[in-house]
Parts: C-alpha cells; structure tokens; sequence
C-alpha cells in the first residue's frame, strides 16, 4: 500500500512540473542537501548532509522496488547517479578546499610582490 501511494506521489509531481525524471532526481539531491544542511547545521564539507541524500535515494529505490516487483537496474543506476553526483561534488569539493587554500594564498601572495 506505501509504495503504490509513494509511487503515486512522485508520478503526480513529474506530471505537475512536467520535468523528466532524470531532472526531477538533480534536483531532488540537492533540495534534501540543502534542507539537511539547514536542519543539521552541519557544513555542506561533512558527510552529514551528504548522507541525508543518500538516505533518501535509497528510500526512493526501495520504494521503487517494493512497488515494481523487482529492480530496475538501469533505473536504479541512473537515478542513483543523477541524486547523488552534485551533492557529492559538493562535499568532496569543499572537504578539498583547505588543502588547496595554502597553494592558492602563496600563489597570491607571489604575484602581489611581483
């Protein structure tokens, strides 16, 4: 009964905005990113949003599962991929940026005494 109503559910949205699914996945990771940001008050550089995202994919693909019968792995793969790449990008982008800061500051640093 909760897969049928869930699946109902996200058909009503993809027909509401009329975006196709793999769109409607972009933005889906990144709205639970940002609202696990706002709710944790983690930084977007932990895995703590980040795992809210994956959390909830794998929600969707279960659901998805529960109510097709069976996995869909091209489905799956696809949709996976399509939630998580931005928020992982994201994560991994800003978890980097302290080990880039130093070469960027005496790179800066060089060009002002030249």
């Amino acid at each position: 009964m909760l897969p049928a109503t869930y699946h109902k559910f996200i058909d009503w949205i993809g027909d509401g905005t009329g975006l196709p699914d793999t769109i409607l996945h972009i933005h889906a990771g990144m709205a639970v990113l940002m609202i696990a940001r706002l709710l944790t008050r983690r930084s977007l550089g932990s895995f703590v949003p980040w795992s809210f995202v994956v959390l909830a994919e794998a929600f969707n693909e279960v659901m998805d599962r529960l109510n097709f019968g069976s996995w869909r792995w091209e489905d799956t793969t696809s949709d996976v991929l399509n939630t998580l790449f931005w928020p992982t990008v994201i994560c991994l982008g800003l978890r980097m940026r302290p080990m880039l800061l130093p070469r960027d500051a005496a790179r800066v640093k060089m060009s002002e005494t030249a």
